[in-house]
């Protein structure tokens, strides 16, 4: 078992924590060199003062074929860990499908900064769960402070800045949205999965012991475990004791039983 420290990268909006990474750009070493480089997941805790870019992520097959072999997509999602009253983000194009638009429509308004007309603004509060598959037109506004939970890439199209002098990628962005079968934004309901990952929320109170299954004893067979409220410890498979706070995250090795004591909300994330 490993408890991950958060690697904090500022952004002009607000910053970003990397709590779970193999990927190159922030790396935890030890969680590196004890899973490896193949693990397949990246989670983050976002803090949004500002709204950030309205983005677009490829897929796997777009991201190969626009970026070459070796590179994947990025589907990913957002829980809620806070929200100020009049919090909004991005989620899609107004008529929840970017066909309707032509790519010549979409350019022109991004090159005159009009593309707010085209976007589909929902206001979100604490506890909703926002699932955003690759292709989706999507922006995180701000006053917003999420969990993410995404595939292990940091390949992004950025589409619209709000008028911010930073470099978009136009062509390559409208190239790949998809935005088919958008599911609604709810609060989270205590289980999802998709095609790369699954998360499941459980409330502990009192104690909670778990096993990471063995499967193939591949880097995807490691689980993580974040805190999203509360306070507590965990033990584990060698009985030393650490404590647990809100945002902690903990790595499980496959075949690892860890045990948590206390009055704690977590999230339970998983590869599939």
């Amino acid at each position: 078992m490993l408890k991950l420290d958060p690697i904090r990268s500022d952004k002009v909006w607000g910053y970003e924590n990397w709590i779970a990474s193999v990927h190159p750009v922030a790396a935890h070493k030890d969680f590196l060199g004890q899973c490896g480089s193949e693990y397949p997941l990246l989670v983050k805790v976002i803090q949004a003062n500002e709204s950030l870019s309205v983005q677009v992520h490829p897929d796997d097959n777009d991201a190969v074929r626009l970026e070459g072999e070796g590179n994947r997509g990025k589907t990913e999602c957002w829980y809620v860990l806070d929200a100020e009253p009049d919090a909004k983000l991005v989620f899609g194009l107004k008529n929840d499908s970017g066909k309707d638009y032509s790519k010549e429509e979409l350019a022109s308004a991004i090159k005159n900064n009009t593309l707010e007309k085209y976007l589909n603004n929902v206001s979100v509060k604490k506890g909703d769960f926002i699932f955003i598959p690759s292709g989706t037109v999507h922006a995180i506004g701000g006053g917003l402070r999420l969990l993410e939970v995404q595939q292990s890439c940091d390949l992004t199209y950025r589409l619209y800045d709000w008028g911010r002098p930073r470099e978009v990628h136009i062509e390559k962005g409208l190239d790949v949205i998809k935005e088919d079968n958008l599911r609604p934004i709810s609060p989270f309901e205590n289980e999802f999965e998709c095609n790369y990952f699954s998360l499941k929320k459980i409330p502990v109170s009192g104690g909670y012991s778990m096993m990471a299954s063995v499967g193939k004893n591949q880097p995807s067979d490691w689980q993580l475990i974040f805190v999203i409220s509360g306070e507590g410890t965990v033990k584990d498979r060698d009985g030393k004791i650490q404590q647990l706070k809100a945002e902690d995250i903990i790595a499980v090795s496959p075949g690892e039983k860890i045990t948590l004591e206390g009055k704690l909300e977590i999230m339970k994330i998983m590869c599939k």
